[in-house]
């Protein structure tokens, strides 16, 4: 853990760094006071956790615009730290990656017993990632893609001055359409998230190597849900609609759909071990029976705990109070949802949208309707 020695001498440092910067407004530095306060106080170095992820809980990185205050992100390793002195416009786009993977990780398991829960506005995932689990499996690789499609979605909209939209797809294609328009530019947002995200399990370390490799697979394989999904997207041009010349473009998909096919992978992720050769060590899958996993499959070296019970040690926070489905056989139904708990019913008033009518021209108005529904929580 930091002592105080060394938290005084980090406080001396940003203000230090602050006086350099002088266009920070008061908000923009008390958001970066507050953000490096928490990167301190619950995400040191001995952690398995992705630290950097800690930066969507930032106001705005758009505040650090000087390199030297790049030190100042106490949650970087130095890798890290070197890639934000060079690349000081792309960390707006790395916080942007960090909240989406988390708000799509939170949408994906809403419904499960882990529910991604980032435990409160600071911890984050709290211990469940020191463990090689499925759960740390995905959030590893929703963190990687999060940040390549952050980044390739910059560069398309025009907000980098290092990257634009994807020249190499150019002329007529093998279809007999013109490649036009902005392509998204996927080559340089995935580049960027593997030197930036992998930088942690790259540092030269010996210990652990069952979960660097872990982590850099799943890291990958993220990337790869969003490289192997690219979508080929056309406008028509003629008299009438008659399409007389086609043209197309490469858009990446939704950040939404990268989430749904990482989720099929987390429920068909192989469990692997370390093996060891003359020269060499792999991963490879536990049962030798099973069919050995690709480049874009989802990995982990541990069982994940139930997630029934409150347990601080894997980071479970338990089901208690839980809203369940009463009628649901799945694992959102009260039965497994609860671990046998039970449930309670309480009665809750809702308001919804109601009475619509729709407007010439182009509006429709509602009414908001109140109605009392019964919602079920574990005991």
């Amino acid at each position: 853990m930091y002592n105080s020695a060394w938290i005084t001498s980090k406080s001396t440092e940003l203000n230090s760094g602050a006086m350099q910067v002088t266009r920070m407004s008061l908000r923009d530095i008390f958001s970066v006071v507050i953000g490096i306060y928490l990167f301190v106080c619950h995400f040191p170095e001995k952690t398995g956790g992705i630290q950097w992820l800690a930066l969507a809980k930032m106001t705005s990185i758009a505040a650090i615009n000087a390199p030297e205050t790049c030190e100042s992100l106490i949650g970087l390793v130095e890798r890290q730290k070197k890639i934000c002195y060079r690349h000081l416009e792309m960390m707006e786009s790395v916080k942007e990656g960090a909240n989406i993977a988390i708000e799509e990780c939170q949408h994906q398991f809403r419904n499960r017993r882990w529910n991604c829960s980032t435990v409160d506005p600071v911890k984050l995932f709290g211990n469940v990632l020191k463990l090689g689990t499925r759960e740390a499996a995905f959030v590893h690789s929703i963190s990687s893609a999060g940040v390549a499609h952050a980044l390739t979605r910059a560069c398309s909209s025009g907000d980098l001055e290092k990257c634009g939209c994807d020249r190499t797809v150019r002329g007529r294609s093998a279809e007999g359409f013109e490649w036009s328009g902005c392509s998204d530019n996927i080559a340089f947002g995935t580049a960027f998230s593997r030197t930036f995200v992998d930088a942690r399990e790259r540092r030269k370390k010996t210990k652990n190597i069952d979960r660097i490799l872990m982590n850099l697979h799943n890291n990958e394989a993220g990337r790869r849900a969003l490289e192997d999904n690219v979508q080929v997207v056309c406008k028509c041009h003629g008299v009438s609609g008659s399409c007389e010349l086609k043209t197309c473009w490469r858009s990446m998909t939704t950040f939404r759909e990268v989430g749904n096919i990482l989720k099929e992978k987390f429920d068909g992720a192989t469990e692997v071990r370390l093996q060891k050769k003359k020269s060499s060590q792999a991963l490879v899958p536990v049962n030798p029976q099973f069919k050995h996993h690709t480049d874009s499959d989802l990995v982990y070296l541990v069982a994940s705990p139930d997630f029934c019970e409150p347990d601080s040690k894997t980071g479970s926070l338990g089901t208690a109070g839980r809203v369940c489905n009463k009628t649901s056989k799945a694992i959102d139904g009260c039965d497994l949802m609860c671990c046998g708990r039970g449930y309670e019913t309480r009665k809750v008033t809702v308001t919804e949208r109601c009475m619509c009518k729709f407007f010439w021209c182009c509006y429709v108005r509602c009414k908001n309707c109140e109605r009392i529904v019964d919602e079920h929580y574990c005991k």
